[in-house]
C-alpha cells in the first residue's frame, strides 16, 4: 500500500528506491568480513604488545626518575629528618614530609625512613604523624608532572591536569581538617594504639614487590642505589655522610674460604657493610659525584618519560576509537543499577587499592591513570575513587616496613604505619560518602579549566604548592611559634574572607554590600591572570591567542572594526570560542565587519553570537 501511494508521485518513488538500494548496499558489508576490516583487526592486535612495551618503559622511567631525585637530594633529605627539634613542631613536620618526598620522588622511601626512625626510638609516634601527612601530599607531584606532558592539546591537558590535581586537593583538604584535630586530640595516634594492643602482631620480613620483579632486570643495568645511606644519615650515623649512594663494583672478585680464615672480626664486619650489586650497572665504575649522576639520570629519565607518554597517548587514541571507546567508557564510568548505584565508587576504590598493592607504588598507578583521564576514557568522577583507593593501597608499604622492625620496637613502628592508614580512611569519610562533600572534584576541575586557559599556570602551581609555600612555612616555623602565628594568622584570615566572599558572590550576592558584589573595584592584576599572562607571554616570546574568557570583561559595544579578510576573522572567532576543536565547530552566521556583543561567561558557548 505504501509503494502504491508513493507511485502517484514519481519523485517520491524514485527517492524511495534510492533509499532502499542505499540501505541494502550498506547492510551487506556489515554482515561479512571485508579484507579491510580483517586487516584493521590484525593491526589493532599488533598494537597491544607495543602498548605493553611502552607501559613497561614508562614504569622503568618512573623508577629511574625516583633514583635520580634520590641521588640529587637524598642526603639533604636525610639531614632534614635528622633534626628532631624541627620535627617536634607539627607544622614543620608536615612541611618536612612534603619536601623530602618531593626530593626523593617516592613516598615509599619517605615512609620507610619515618618507620625506621620510630622503630629506632629517635622519633615519637605523635611527632611522626604530621610527617606521614606530608608524604601523602608530596607523592602526588609525580602524576602532576606526567599531566604536563599532555600540554600539546588543550582539552586533553585540561582533563589530565584535573585528574592529576584531584589527588593534591584531597590531600590538602584532609590535612587542613585532620592535622589540627590530631594536634588537639591525638585521634589517629590513639586509634592506632588501640589496634596494636588488641592484636598480637608478630615480626616478619618485607613482602616481594611484584612489579619490581619485572622492571628490576632493566633498571638494575642502569643504576643501583644503597638506600641505607639516606636512612643512616637520618638516624645520625656520620659514617654514611661520606659514602656514595651509587653502589660500586668490587674488583677483587670472590672472597675464598681460606682468605676469610685470615680476616679478623672487625674486617669481616666492615666487609658485611659493603653492598655488592648483582650485575654491573652503567655507573658502577664512573668516577662521578652523586649529584652529577643524578642530573644525568634526571635528564635521561624525563626524556624517556615524555617519549613513552606521548607514544602511549597516540597509541591509546588510535586503539580507543569509535565503538571501542564508547564501550570502554560505558563499562568504566557507568554506575551499577538502582538501588546499588552508590556501590560503584567503592568498588573503584577496591580496584585502586588492589592495583597499588600489586605495583607497590601509588605514583605508578596514578601516573598511568593520568593519560587515560586526559584522552577521556576515564571520567573525573570515576578517577576520584580510584585515586582514593590508591591512597589506601600505598599504606601497605609502611606496614611491610614496620613488620621488619625489631621485636622491642615493633609496636611503635606498626602504630605509625596504622596512623598513615587511618589518615586516608578519615579523609575518605570526610570527602567522599556524601556527594555534596566531594569538594576535591570541583577544585580539580577549576584548576583544569584555569590551566587549559593559561598553560604556564601548571608550572606556577607546581612551584608554589610543592616548593615555595612549603619552604616559606618551614622557614617561619624555624623562626618560632610567635613569628609563624604573626605572619600566618593574617594570611589565613584573608584567604578565608576571600573564599567566603566568592561563595556569596556566586550564590547570594544580594546579602553583600554593593562594593563587594564583584571584584571590579580592585586593580586588574589583583582579580585576573591576564596581565601576568601578557608579561609571561612577552618574556617567553610565545604568541597569545587572547581568549576573552573567564575573568576577563565582556567586549564593549562600540568595538572598533578593522578591515580584515572575512574568512580569517571567522576562523579566528571559531578558535576563540571553541578552542579550535573540530567537535565544537559551528556555522558562523555573523556578517563581517559587524560589531558582536558577547555576554560575559558565554564566550565559549556553541551558539550564534548576538
Amino acid at each position: 500500500t505504501y509503494t502504491q501511494t508513493l507511485g502517484h508521485n514519481g519523485e517520491r518513488l524514485d527517492l524511495f528506491c534510492h533509499y532502499v538500494v542505499a540501505l541494502s548496499s550498506t547492510a551487506e558489508p556489515d554482515m561479512e568480513l571485508s579484507p579491510n576490516r580483517v586487516r584493521e583487526f590484525f593491526i589493532n592486535c599488533s598494537k597491544i604488545p607495543l602498548l605493553l612495551l611502552l607501559l613497561f618503559f614508562f614504569v622503568c622511567s618512573l623508577d629511574t626518575l625516583s633514583s635520580a631525585f634520590q641521588l640529587a637530594g637524598g642526603k639533604v633529605a636525610g639531614d632534614i629528618f635528622k633534626d628532631n627539634a624541627v620535627l617536634s613542631n607539627p607544622v614543620a613536620g608536615l612541611v618536612v614530609g612534603i619536601l623530602v618526598t618531593v626530593l626523593v620522588q617516592s613516598s615509599s622511601t619517605s615512609t620507610s625512613i619515618i618507620v625506621s626512625l620510630v622503630s629506632s626510638g629517635l622519633l615519637e609516634v605523635r611527632s611522626a604523624v604530621p610527617i606521614i601527612m606530608g608524604t601523602n601530599i608530596g607523592t602526588s607531584v609525580t602524576n602532576t608532572i606526567v599531566a604536563m606532558m599532555q600540554a600539546g592539546e588543550r582539552n586533553d591537558f585540561k582533563r589530565a591536569f584535573a585528574g592529576a590535581t584531584i589527588h593534591d586537593c584531597f590531600n590538602w583538604l584532609s590535612v587542613l581538617v585532620l592535622l589540627p584535630m590530631e594536634v588537639a586530640t591525638g585521634l589517629m595516634t590513639h586509634l592506632a594504639h588501640i589496634v596494636v594492643t588488641s592484636f598480637n602482631i608478630q615480626t616478619g620480613e618485607d613482602a616481594p614487590e611484584l612489579l619490581k620483579v619485572i622492571t628490576e632486570p632493566v633498571t638494575k643495568l642502569i643504576i643501583q642505589l644503597d638506600r641505607q645511606v639516606i636512612t643512616g644519615i637520618a638516624m645520625g650515623d656520620e659514617r654514611m655522610r661520606n659514602r656514595s649512594l651509587v653502589k660500586k663494583w668490587c674488583h677483587t672478585g670472590l672472597v675464598t674460604v681460606q682468605t676469610l680464615n685470615t680476616i679478623n672480626v672487625s674486617t669481616l664486619s666492615s666487609l658485611s657493610s659493603l653492598s655488592l650489586p648483582d650485575p654491573l650497572h652503567l655507573f658502577a665504575d664512573a668516577h662521578l659525584s652523586d649529584l652529577t649522576v643524578g642530573l644525568i639520570l634526571l635528564a635521561g629519565s624525563l626524556a624517556l618519560l615524555c617519549t613513552c607518554l606521548v607514544l602511549l597517548v597516540k597509541l591509546l587514541n588510535s586503539l580507543l576509537q569509535g565503538q571501542v571507546a564508547k564501550v570502554i567508557q560505558k563499562v568504566i564510568n557507568t554506575d551499577l543499577p538502582y538501588p546499588f548505584g552508590w556501590l560503584a565508587g567503592y568498588l573503584a576504590m577496591f580496584v585502586g587499592a588492589g592495583m597499588t598493592v600489586v605495583v607497590q607504588s601509588s605514583s605508578v598507578f596514578t601516573s598511568a591513570l593520568t593519560p587515560l583521564i586526559g584522552i577521556g576514557v576515564i571520567s573525573l568522577e570515576r578517577a576520584y575513587p580510584l585515586t582514593l583507593g590508591s591512597n589506601i593501597g600505598t599504606t601497605t608499604t609502611a606496614l611491610l616496613a614496620a613488620l621488619a622492625s625489631p621485636g622491642d620496637k615493633l609496636a611503635a613502628a606498626i602504630q605509625i604505619a596504622l596512623c598513615h592508614f587511618f589518615f586516608n580512611i578519615l579523609g575518605i569519610l570526610l570527602w567522599y560518602p556524601i556527594p555534596v562533600t566531594r569538594v576535591p572534584i570541583r577544585m580539580a576541575r577549576a584548576l583544569g579549566e584555569r590551566t587549559a586557559k593559561y598553560r604556564w599556570f601548571a608550572v606556577l602551581y607546581l612551584l608554589i604548592c610543592f616548593l615555595l609555600l612549603p619552604s616559606l612555612v618551614l622557614g617561619l616555623s624555624l623562626a618560632g611559634w610567635r613569628v609563624m602565628v604573626g605572619v600566618g594568622a593574617p594570611f589565613v584570615g584573608v584567604t578565608v574572607f576571600i573564599a567566603l566572599v566568592n561563595l556569596m558572590q556566586a550564590h547570594s550576592p544580594g546579602h553583600l554590600p554593593a562594593r563587594l558584589q564583584s571584584w571590579d573595584f580592585l586593580p586588574r592584576w589583583m582579580r585576573s591572570l591576564k596581565p601576568l599572562d601578557r608579561v609571561i607571554t612577552k618574556a617567553t616570546g610565545c604568541c597569545s591567542t587572547g581568549q576573552a574568557t573567564g575573568d576577563d570583561q565582556a567586549a564593549p559595544m562600540n568595538a572598533v572594526t578593522a578591515h580584515v579578510d572575512p574568512k580569517i576573522a571567522s576562523a579566528q572567532r571559531k578558535a576563540d570560542l571553541a578552542y579550535d576543536h573540530p567537535v565544537f565547530e559551528f556555522l558562523d552566521e555573523t556578517k563581517p565587519g559587524v560589531p558582536v556583543f558577547k555576554l560575559k561567561g558565554l564566550e565559549r558557548c556553541n551558539s550564534t553570537p548576538l
